[in-house]
């Protein structure tokens, strides 16, 4: 283990410990290498569009849209060769949830995940993408 000095300002620090108060960090230092660890993971996400990966994505829309329950439909056929599973959820009359599950090179669900929640009327959208490095024999 090394130890490394860094300098934070104090508004930077305050948001750090506010973390470490949330989440139940035991000391800087566990939230930090926590933070570091999940900046690394995702630029070597971004960093390799090539990547196999499986992704989840999640977002809510208002389905008395006008055409935006076709347009996602549309889409997600469009991209049928990524999609794995989806859940549709009614929220309430007017919001629906999606979670759709995806499997394919980075840089390809990267397009579809921001294509989709780029649509006219879709509320929020987040993805999560996981790298999956082909196993020996696989």
């Amino acid at each position: 283990m090394q130890r490394v000095t860094v300098t934070l300002d104090d508004e930077l620090m305050a948001e750090l410990d506010a973390l470490m108060r949330e989440r139940g960090y035991a000391n800087r230092s566990e939230a930090i290498r926590d933070m570091t660890r999940a900046g690394l993971a995702r630029a070597r996400v971004e960093a390799a569009p090539e990547t196999p990966c499986i992704a989840a994505l999640i977002y809510t829309y208002d389905h008395h849209s006008r055409e935006v329950s076709q347009r996602l439909t549309s889409a997600h056929h469009d991209h049928h060769d990524l999609a794995v599973s989806s859940l549709h959820v009614h929220l309430d009359h007017h919001t629906c949830l999606e979670v759709s599950i995806l499997k394919g090179q980075v840089g390809e669900v990267r397009h579809f995940t921001d294509h989709l929640v780029a649509q006219r009327n879709v509320q929020n959208g987040e993805v999560v993408i996981i790298p999956s490095a082909p196993r020996d024999g696989a």
